[in-house]
């Protein structure tokens, strides 16, 4: 391969495969809508052309196509072009697999894969950042923008250890529900939870666990490892089917990685059967954290890492994109987050790291539902895991291009729901509404306030267009 070509380039699943190639040193080209990603500054940096708009021209000479779910999926022209040409095509879930395979490269890797509802970003980030950290050079494919420990959310390493994100959505969602992560064959694999997510695939939780199943059974009974929480009750139901070496953590005494949360992003660590403890300390927040931090000290102690190596890296990894990301504050004095947060448990664990961090502070949630489905499927929980905001700010839910538009649910219902819990709470049907709302408003908006910006849309813009002023 000597050309790729990436339909729908801007995806966060997409951007870190288009780097990859890039510094594998292929040639690498894209094209996608006219719209702004947080993938932008990653692509320009890597110096990636990116065609506006979908042709068949863009595809004259390559060698293979990488294309997703959106923007028509298998039926995009230029996917149709390069299949009339005889060019190879993949989807992204299945580039993601070939990568890791290596013969693309004519390399092998050893695959590391990181699962869940919750978490997988974080996670996989954290391995990679750990694993760089530590001298092992390794690829990464992560679903997100900038990582300021790694710089972009791909890399083409040296090292022998490829980590990346294994997503349980489908691979197109109308033509091929295989889920993307089974497309992945690692030696490695990190279960952080498992949930019920993406009701327009999955008709119940029995059916998400079960495609969880079949993934842990893709690793080698001899040499590969399931590092899993122990805590999370479905990955619990997995597990007593599983056959193969597994490590678990969690809180709970029957894990082989015993956690213990302590206070200012602190936690000790502690391997019975080793007769050994370590503390580590974490400059990101929340719980959830320490959860996703364990994991990659698992993995990391796998490969050889020391505890200083892991202690060290730990410390440098400050986030991720989208992640619970601190933005600046306003001129009025209010600090700004954003988040991609957009199951009630993401939810209720952001609002509560706020909570932690800033306990004097006035929490307000920004939240912009995502899809029709999931709002509707987990109305109760979403208002729920709002209330723990002090107030909420809704606006409209983002609809999902791989959804018809369904009228008997929208975010005012949510508002709703919040007002019968005596919340305090504004509904503004578009993004840009809240923005001139709270520029309007601003002097409530002092040094004792926390606004945090919070879905899988394009609420995130409300951070960028109040910080531009």
């Amino acid at each position: 391969m000597k050309k790729i070509h990436f339909v729908g380039i801007k995806g966060v699943g997409m951007t870190p495969l288009a780097v990859i190639a890039k510094e594998a040193k292929m040639y690498v080209t894209g094209s996608d809508t006219k719209e702004i990603y947080i993938t932008d500054e990653v692509l320009q940096k890597a110096g990636i052309t990116v065609f506006e708009g979908f042709s068949k021209e863009h595809v004259q000479g390559v060698d293979l196509v990488v294309t997703t779910g959106a923007h028509g999926g298998l039926s995009n022209p230029e996917v149709i072009a390069a299949k009339e040409q005889g060019i190879e095509v993949l989807l992204q879930g299945q580039a993601v697999g070939e990568f890791m395979k290596g013969d693309i490269f004519r390399k092998e890797f050893l695959g590391i894969s990181v699962a869940g509802c919750h978490g997988k970003t974080t996670t996989t980030a954290m391995i990679a950042t750990l694993l760089k950290e530590g001298g092992k050079d390794p690829s990464w494919v992560i679903g997100t923008g900038n990582i300021p420990s790694l710089g972009n959310s791909g890399h083409f390493g040296k090292g022998e250890y490829f980590v990346a994100e294994a997503d349980e959505y489908a691979t197109e969602p109308h033509l091929d529900k295989t889920p993307k992560f089974l497309w992945q064959h690692p030696k490695l694999l990190v279960i952080t939870n498992i949930e019920f997510d993406h009701p327009d695939l999955y008709n119940s939780l029995v059916e998400v666990r079960l495609a969880y199943e079949a993934f842990a059974k893709q690793l080698d009974k001899d040499e590969g490892i399931l590092i899993a929480n122990g805590d999370d009750a479905q990955t619990k139901i997995l597990l007593d089917s599983y056959e193969g070496e597994v490590i678990t953590f969690g809180e709970g005494k029957e894990n082989d990685y015993i956690l213990s949360v302590k206070k200012n992003n602190t936690f000790s660590l502690r391997v019975p059967q080793e007769n050994w403890q370590g503390e580590f300390s974490l400059e990101v927040a929340g719980k959830h954290n320490v959860y996703n931090a364990t994991a990659a000290i698992i993995v990391s102690r796998e490969l050889g890492l020391s505890e200083k190596q892991i202690q060290q890296g730990l410390l440098l990894f400050s986030g991720t994109k989208r992640r619970l990301e601190y933005r600046g504050t306003l001129s009025s004095g209010a600090i700004i987050y954003d988040d991609y947060a957009h199951h009630p448990t993401e939810i209720k664990a952001s609002l509560l790291a706020l909570k932690e961090k800033y306990p004097d502070k006035h929490i307000i949630c920004v939240f912009q539902p995502h899809t029709y489905s999931r709002t509707k499927l987990l109305f109760n929980e979403f208002v729920d895991s709002l209330s723990f905001a002090d107030e909420i700010f809704m606006v409209e839910i983002y609809p999902s291009a791989r959804e018809e538009k369904d009228t008997t649910i929208s975010s005012s219902m949510i508002a709703d729901g919040l007002k019968k819990r005596e919340k305090t709470v504004l509904f503004l049907e578009k993004p840009n509404d809240m923005v001139k709302y709270i520029n309007h408003h601003m002097q409530d908006f002092d040094e004792k306030t926390v606004l945090v910006t919070m879905g899988a849309g394009d609420v995130y813009q409300i951070a960028d267009t109040l910080l531009s002023k």
